[in-house]
């Protein structure tokens, strides 16, 4: 294999396919990347659960495919300079030049690479930027104890030309909704993804206006269902999660009795600054009454902090509890400069979303610490 590619280009698609390289690899295979030179060039990772593909323009002299350590790849393309880069195969070993920098790799066996999934039918497409934006709201609450699979997952729910997106540890629910073209209008499913995979795959394609979404589910068994994304010259695909997922819509009040709203950016600037004194697992302790809202953190012997800030509210007096991350977070997710948060009691969660929206298309629910004050 003989073959000249630009630079930028080649730096964006190892990096894009090195997202797919196991941390530890089960097989020395797996650690590789593999680079197929045609009429384009085609670089590939799979580790039986998550495979990644990006296609970039080449000159090449001679077709071939290889096998090369991903991570060494994504290290030194990194690394060089903005000068067009050479590659070519002798024997057991493939060079690398770029300007005056000549790197000398040792090939992997091709033929003992795993053969990549193919791509499922396409399901329906998505803007890329509004996609990136809903996975982002909603990944925040997805869970990370690997002994809880299912809520490590996004459950990305399909009914028509409607998406929704939910993600839930058990202490938040995140839920958004977003609009996109289905191939099948009639299409009516729900599957759960790997948060961090959609998390990662998401960002990566807002290079292009569009994202295909494929989806292959097995009749009956979900474990042997994949999802596929592709966009602008990149496709990865993913095993989906199985396991029972929380019915979430109980979680969702559909009554408040009391309402408050305040500019968002201070609201989390005073959480932050209050939070300082807050021990790990310690909450913040939020007091509303007409025209502002209280923060306290600390009791006692211990260090303590207490700021107020201005806020329209409607409802009798109430303090509640919350872990001040979980807080941050949502105060992150609203993409509002105001935030509006609905209660019911100091012991039952609370629901931020955006300003004044009747209808919201994002809702971040969070548990109070009943245990607090």
């Amino acid at each position: 294999m003989k073959l000249q590619v630009e630079r930028d280009p080649l730096a964006e698609a190892v990096a894009w396919t090195a997202r797919a390289l196991p941390a530890r690899p089960t097989a020395p295979v797996l650690a590789g990347m593999r680079l197929e030179a045609g009429s384009e060039l085609t670089l590939s990772t799979f580790d039986y659960e998550v495979s990644a593909q990006a296609t970039i323009p080449l000159a090449a002299d001679e077709p071939g495919t290889v096998l090369v350590s991903g991570r060494l790849l994504a290290e030194i393309v990194r690394s060089l300079p903005a000068k067009p880069v050479d590659l070519s195969t002798d024997g057991a070993r493939t060079t690398l030049r770029c300007g005056s920098a000549t790197f000398t790799l040792m090939l992997l066996p091709a033929e003992e690479y795993p053969t990549l999934p193919d791509m499922p039918q396409t399901t329906g497409t998505v803007g890329a930027d509004a996609f990136a934006s809903a996975i982002s709201q909603v990944a925040i609450a997805a869970g990370r104890d690997d002994t809880l699979p299912a809520l490590t997952g996004i459950r990305v729910e399909i009914a028509g030309d409607m998406l929704t997106l939910v993600a839930t540890d058990r202490y938040r629910l995140a839920v958004r909704e977003l609009r996109w073209t289905p191939a099948v209008p009639a299409l009516n499913t729900a599957v759960l993804v790997p948060a961090r995979v959609l998390g990662d795959t998401a960002r990566a394609l807002t290079s292009g206006a569009e994202v295909s979404v494929a989806l292959a589910t097995a009749e009956g068994n979900s474990t042997d269902g994949i999802i596929g994304f592709e966009g602008s010259g990149r496709k990865t695909t993913t095993r989906l999660l199985s396991g029972e997922y929380p019915r979430y819509q109980s979680l969702l009040p559909s009554e408040f009795s009391a309402v408050a709203e305040l500019p968002a950016a201070p609201f989390a600037d005073a959480v932050k600054r209050v939070a300082l004194v807050a021990e790990r697992n310690t909450p913040v302790r939020l007091t509303f009454s007409a025209g502002e809202v209280l923060l306290e953190a600390g009791t006692g012997d211990e260090a303590q902090a207490s700021e107020a800030i201005g806020a329209s509210y409607d409802g009798e007096d109430m303090q509640i509890a919350f872990n001040p991350q979980y807080l941050l977070d949502g105060i992150g997710a609203i993409d509002s400069d105001m935030a509006r948060v609905s209660f019911t009691t100091p012991t039952r969660p609370a629901v931020i979303t955006g300003k004044g929206e009747a209808q919201p298309d994002y809702r971040y629910v969070l548990m109070p610490i009943r245990s607090a004050g």
